[in-house]
C-alpha cells in the first residue's frame, strides 16, 4: 500500500513538472554549439507581474532537474522556501567534458573552461534578461558537476550565493583551496554537502575530507551544512539531500514555527516589532525579495506581544498590519488591544467597532471584536 501511495505521488509530481517545464535552446559563442536548458517558472509567475524570484541552477538536468524542481515547487507551496525559477542545464553525454579540469592546476580547462564561461557570461545573463530574477542564485551539482560548481567560488564577485554539493567527485587539492577561499568571500554564502554510508567510497572520502575543513571555519558570512545519510547510496542520497539543503539555506525565510515562538519569541530581549521587521529585512537583503509580511508571522509576534504585555509594540504591529492588510481584521484587533491595555478605552471601542465588514483571520473574528467593544462600553 505504501509503495502504491509513493508511486501515485511520484506520478502526480511528474505530471505537474512536465506540464510546467519550458525547453529552450541557447546558441553559445563560448561553446561553439547550441545548448538545451529546462526552466520551471513558479506557479503564480504570470499573476505576480512585479515579483522577482531567486534562481536555482541545476547542473546534470537530464536526471537532476525533476527532483530539484519538484522540491522547490512543493516547499514553496507551503512557504518553507520562496518561490524560485528553476533552470536546468542539459548535459547528457557531455557532462564529463563540460566539467573537465586541467591536469596541472586542476582548474577548468579546455571544454571545461568554455563551459565555465558559458554559465556565467551567456546562460545567466540570458535568464536574467528574459525572466524576472532576484539576485540570489543556488547551484546544484552531483559528483563531477558537484565538483565543478565550486570553481565559481573563485570568481570576483562570487557567482553563486548557495552551493548544494551532492557526493562531490573533487579535483585534487580542491578541498584545501575551498577552505582557504571561503574566509575571503565577502557576500553571504550558503554551502551544503551530502554523502551517504553507501556512497561510492572515494566520493564519500572526498565529502568527509571537505567537511572536516569547512566545519572548522568561522565566519559571519559563511553558513555551512552537512548530511551523511545512513543506508544512502550515491543515487538515493540525492532525493534526501535536496529538500534538506533547500530548507536549511532558506531557514530564515520560513514562517515562524511553534518551536521558534516558545524558544525565541517568548525569551528574546528584542522587542516584537523589531523582531518582525528585522526578519523581513534579512529576507530582502539575502534573497532580494520584498515580500509582504505573512499573516502567520503577524499572528505569532502579535500573540507574543500580548503574552509579554508589550502594548506599545502591539500598537506598532497593529499599524503595520493595517497598512499591509487593510481589508483584514488583524490590524484593528492588535490596535484595539493596545489602546485597551494602555487605558484609551474610547479609542479601543472605536477601533473595534470600525472594523465591521473586514475579513476574519484565524481566531480574530468580527464577533470577537464587537464583543470586546461591548464589554468595554
Amino acid at each position: 500500500m505504501r509503495k502504491l501511495l509513493l508511486f501515485s505521488i511520484f506520478l502526480l509530481v511528474a505530471h505537474f513538472i512536465c506540464g510546467q517545464t519550458i525547453y529552450e535552446e541557447i546558441d553559445s559563442k563560448k561553446m561553439g554549439d547550441t545548448r538545451r536548458i529546462k526552466i520551471q517558472l513558479p506557479r503564480n509567475y504570470e499573476k505576480n507581474k512585479d515579483k522577482r524570484y531567486p534562481i536555482v541552477l541545476v547542473f546534470d538536468a537530464d536526471y537532476l532537474f525533476e527532483p530539484v524542481a519538484g522540491n522547490v515547487d512543493y516547499l514553496s507551496y507551503w512557504e518553507d522556501i520562496p518561490e524560485a525559477i528553476v533552470v536546468g542545464i542539459m548535459q547528457g553525454a557531455n557532462r564529463h567534458t563540460d566539467c573537465a579540469y586541467d591536469d596541472q592546476h586542476f582548474m577548468p580547462g579546455g571544454t571545461g573552461a568554455k563551459f565555465f564561461e558559458f554559465i556565467g557570461m551567456e546562460l545567466l545573463p540570458y535568464v536574467d534578461k528574459k525572466y524576472r530574477t532576484a539576485k540570489f542564485i543556488i547551484a546544484v551539482g552531483h559528483d563531477v558537476s558537484a565538483n565543478f560548481i565550486n570553481y565559481y567560488l573563485f570568481k570576483n564577485p562570487v557567482l553563486f550565493n548557495g552551493y548544494i554539493v551532492l557526493s562531490p567527485d573533487l579535483a585534487p587539492t580542491l578541498d584545501q583551496r575551498i577552505a582557504a577561499r571561503l574566509p575571503e568571500v565577502k557576500q553571504k554564502t550558503f554551502y551544503y554537502i551530502a554523502t551517504g554510508s553507501e556512497d561510492i567510497p572515494k566520493l564519500r572520502d572526498d565529502a568527509e575530507a571537505l567537511h572536516a575543513r569547512l566545519a572548522a571555519l568561522t565566519s559571519d558570512n559563511f553558513h555551512y551544512y552537512f548530511d551523511s545519510f545512513p543506508d544512502a547510496s550515491h543515487y538515493t542520497l540525492v532525493s534526501r539531500g535536496i529538500p534538506n539543503a533547500l530548507e536549511k539555506i532558506f531557514s530564515v525565510y520560513r514562517p515562524i514555527t511553534k518551536k521558534e515562538f516558545s524558544e525565541v519569541l517568548m525569551t528574546t530581549k528584542t522587542p516584537m516589532y523589531d523582531f518582525l521587521t528585522e526578519k523581513y529585512a534579512i529576507i530582502k537583503n539575502l534573497f532580494g525579495l520584498d515580500d509582504k509580511i505573512r499573516i502567520n508571522d503577524f499572528l505569532a509576534v502579535g500573540t507574543a506581544a500580548e503574552k509579554r504585555k508589550e502594548w506599545d509594540e502591539l500598537e506598532k504591529i497593529g499599524k503595520l498590519a493595517q497598512k499591509q492588510y487593510p481589508e483584514k481584521l488583524i490590524g484593528d484587533y492588535y490596535l484595539g488591544r493596545s489602546y485597551e491595555e494602555n487605558g484609551n478605552i474610547k479609542k479601543a471601542v472605536h477601533t473595534y467597532r470600525n472594523s465591521f465588514g473586514k475579513e476574519e483571520v484565524d481566531f480574530i473574528t468580527v464577533d470577537l471584536l464587537l464583543d470586546r467593544a461591548d464589554a468595554l462600553k
